[in-house]
């Protein structure tokens, strides 16, 4: 059975089989990506304007800012679930997975 997923709310919301289960509210790690001149860069997702899967990972493309030095950028590809058996398991935003961050 395939997973329908959907950017909803303006790009507030990525939804797996219509149900809201990526906000843009969180703050995510980017600690493998150039997003900005820090370390790490905790990145407020501002909005989705694409979200996709390949093989099982769900990942979108949207708008972030680093919450510490203040950059806005566009990033595609971050890694924000998998489907596993039919099911969206989301990945926890505080996690560090540089398999899984975007390109700025």
């Amino acid at each position: 059975m395939p997973t329908e997923l959907r950017v909803l709310d303006d790009g507030a919301w990525v939804s797996v089989d219509n149900e809201r289960r990526v906000p843009t509210s969180d703050i995510w790690r980017f600690a493998a990506t150039d997003f900005c001149g820090c370390a790490t860069a905790f990145v407020l997702l501002e909005a989705f304007t694409r979200v996709s899967v390949t093989g099982r990972e769900v990942s979108v493309d949207g708008v972030g800012r680093c919450v510490d030095c203040g950059e806005k950028r566009t990033f595609s590809g971050l890694g924000v679930g998998r489907v596993l058996d039919g099911s969206f398991r989301p990945y926890p935003p505080d996690a560090v997975r540089a398999r899984s961050e975007p390109s700025v």
